[in-house]
């Protein structure tokens, strides 16, 4: 039990971070079916109207992660830590379109299939995505 004291200690460390990562996911969750719907409605359909979303929804899970989050060891806002978000964001974001993809398909149409199918992708990415995050971009610098 005492091998274990060290890094349990390190994960009740985490579990506030990940409180607020969930919440800001929550945000970009909003942003996200918002967009895909108004993208629905100008016929831009499932997949192309997700892609608009998901940019749409990284750009404000970026803004609210480095604010809410990671408020401690965010660098000031910069293109450069822009980049850098939405490149750590990838890998969680292909498993989430692909999560996404699959419950298009799977689901029977319906009004919410949408909305499902955006907290499905969403789900499957957010392990991934907190990873990128917490470890590639917004790590604490040593000067």
């Amino acid at each position: 039990m005492a091998l274990l004291a060290g890094p349990l200690a390190r994960l009740r460390a985490l579990w506030p971070q990940l409180w607020r990562f969930g919440l800001s996911g929550v945000g970009g969750l909003a942003v996200d079916v918002l967009v895909l719907y108004l993208a629905l409605g100008a016929g831009l359909g499932y997949f192309l109207g997700r892609a608009l979303s998901f940019l749409c929804a990284v750009w404000a899970t970026w803004q609210l992660n480095r604010r809410f989050t990671f408020h401690a060891e965010a660098e000031p806002a910069s293109w450069r830590q822009w980049w850098q978000y939405l490149a750590a964001m990838s890998g969680g974001g292909a498993v989430n379109y692909g999560a996404y993809s699959a419950a298009v398909l799977l689901l029977p149409r319906h009004p919410l299939t949408g909305m499902y199918a955006v907290a499905i992708g969403s789900l499957a990415g957010m392990t991934l995505n907190f990873i990128g995050a917490k470890w590639l971009v917004f790590r604490r610098r040593r000067d």
